[in-house]
């Protein structure tokens, strides 16, 4: 299988607050070394890990640093990272939309990339000739872009605003068009950033069925970045996990999804609400309780748990408590809220309350936890994933025989009886 994208030593650096180095003297002193004496960046050899969360002491950052891989004609790669990770600027690089401070970057073939809503549109241009423009930019003929003409406009569900200025369209109408333009222009690399999370779930889910087709039909390599991770599951087979513009893991999806869900945000803070700030009103702590008043991570399926929300709001106002259930990809699965069962605060601003769960039916894996408070309808305070629980298998049907993992995420609780009083031989 030939190599379709090799990344050697790739770094990216870039200066924060200002363009240039800051001031008139480095300027030359960078033009003097570079230009006239051919040496080294002097600039190069300073610089800090990109941490977005903490003030550091450089004004200068690597968005990348010393990334190195392959990618094989026909391969469709996930990268996957939190945000500030790396993984648009290691697009960019590749797209060509700006150039790596040191490395080289090898490419065979035609490049289409949909990186940002509105990538590569001309504002004052209709979709029609934006279509001809991105054609003919890729080194398309005018014949064979009319030749895709009917189905670019079908997929991307456009057609009664094809003549209309692209700066009228709604960013969901922009990111069809666009990602309709890319797919079907016959690139041999197709590179898709979050924009598909602007697109509705009918488009969403089109639009990872034509990628599925691009590299499985018609052979051709894709890059998807995106925090969905059900997408990312579905629709790749390689993963690449970015951490601080650095390459922390690269291998199989599954595995890649598990190292991001079990590191850095994804996975569970075990202090995340004793270091929350205390605004006026605030979720101060949830938690597990077993049926023998414990505190618990981990519980078996089939058993009673009870879920304890302690948080603070005025007594007189009107509040609501939400909490969401999600599995490891970030699909959410259920919701408890007490806009469902409404619950009478007493007086006071301290309060606590308590969803009790009569039969567990979750089954066996680790399930994150959402969590949010309403006062007067309004979003007073919010968490995503502040903590895990580690489901166990256990006898659910009370038969001695544990489910099977494979029979899906919710396990549910029937009878099942014969309608016939006798039976006639």
């Amino acid at each position: 299988m030939a190599t379709a994208i090799e990344f050697e030593n790739i770094s990216k650096q870039y200066r924060l607050g200002l363009v240039s180095t800051g001031t008139l003297s480095h300027d030359l002193n960078r033009f003097w070394q570079t230009k006239i004496l051919r040496r080294e960046d002097p600039y190069l050899k300073v610089g800090e890990t990109n941490d977005r969360a903490s003030k550091g002491d450089s004004d200068y950052v690597w968005a990348l640093k010393d990334i190195n891989f392959k990618i094989e004609q026909g391969d469709v790669v996930g990268i996957i990272g939190r945000n500030g990770a790396g993984k648009s600027t290691l697009l960019k690089l590749l797209s060509r939309v700006t150039a790596p401070t040191t490395g080289i970057i090898r490419a065979k073939g035609r490049i289409a990339s949909l990186l940002e809503v509105g990538t590569g549109f001309h504002p004052e241009m209709t979709g029609r000739e934006n279509i001809y423009m991105n054609g003919a930019i890729m080194g398309m003929t005018r014949s064979e872009i009319t030749r895709k003409l009917d189905e670019i406009v079908d997929f991307s569900g456009c057609e009664r605003y094809l003549d209309t200025p692209v700066k009228r369209y709604s960013s969901g109408m922009t990111v069809r068009l666009g990602f309709a333009i890319a797919a079907h222009l016959e690139p041999e690399i197709l590179v898709v950033d979050e924009v598909l999370a602007v697109g509705d779930a009918e488009f969403q889910k089109k639009a990872i069925g034509k990628m599925q087709d691009v590299s499985k039909g018609e052979g051709r390599t894709v890059l998807f970045v995106s925090h969905n991770m059900g997408a990312v599951k579905n629709l790749c087979k390689t993963g690449i996990l970015m951490d601080q513009g650095q390459i922390a893991y690269c291998g199989n999806i599954e595995d890649t999804i598990e190292k991001y869900l079990n590191s850095g945000e994804a996975a569970n803070v075990s202090n995340r609400f004793a270091n929350k700030p205390a605004p006026v009103s605030y979720i101060k702590k949830l938690r597990f309780v077993d049926k023998d008043n414990r505190e618990v991570d981990k519980i078996l399926s089939g058993e009673p748990l009870d879920i304890v929300v302690d948080f603070c709001c005025p007594g007189k106002s009107n509040a609501d408590i939400n909490i969401g259930i999600y599995k490891q990809s970030g699909e959410q699965i259920s919701r408890l809220s007490t806009e469902y069962t409404p619950v009478e605060l007493p007086p006071g601003n301290e309060h606590q309350i308590s969803f009790s769960i009569k039969r567990l039916c979750l089954n066996e894996g680790n399930y994150f936890f959402n969590i949010s408070l309403w006062i007067n309808k309004q979003t007073a305070d919010w968490l995503q994933y502040p903590i895990t629980l580690n489901v166990v298998n256990g006898d659910f049907y009370k038969n001695g025989k544990n489910p099977s993992s494979k029979d899906g995420l919710i396990l549910t609780e029937y009878t099942c009886k014969s309608l016939q009083e006798t039976f006639h031989q």
